[in-house]
């Protein structure tokens, strides 16, 4: 019996990591496998701080949860790096809330030690 999808939700490659472990590296098939291995690889922080980033920046600075969670997927360290995410076009973006986001993701960067 085919399952149905009920509901799609963007997550964090630090959440997409804690998924696959839960299941048990036992349990996966070829390609989550190869999935876990690039989630290990590329976690910035660990998915409980990541969906708080995620959540930061969608209620403190308006952002839609696709943005946020791909910020928080690449943990940018610059305003340039994180005006690539940002200036899709539509809108320009102060350089001061720039600099309020990137506070926000060094105060969980520097939280890792």
């Amino acid at each position: 019996m085919p399952r149905k999808v009920l509901n799609v939700k963007p997550i964090t490659v630090p959440e997409a990591k804690a998924v696959l472990e839960s299941l048990g590296e036992e349990n996966l098939g070829q390609f989550q496998r190869r999935t876990l291995d690039y989630t290990i690889k590329f976690s910035k922080v660990d998915p409980e701080k990541a969906e708080k980033i995620v959540n930061t920046l969608i209620e403190r600075f308006g952002m839609e949860r696709e943005e946020a969670v791909q910020i928080v997927n690449c943990m940018p360290k610059s305003i340039e790096e994180l005006r690539i995410f940002l200036a899709a076009g539509r809108r320009i973006i102060e350089t001061s809330r720039l600099e309020d986001i990137l506070k926000v993701l060094n105060e969980y960067r520097n939280e890792e030690g």
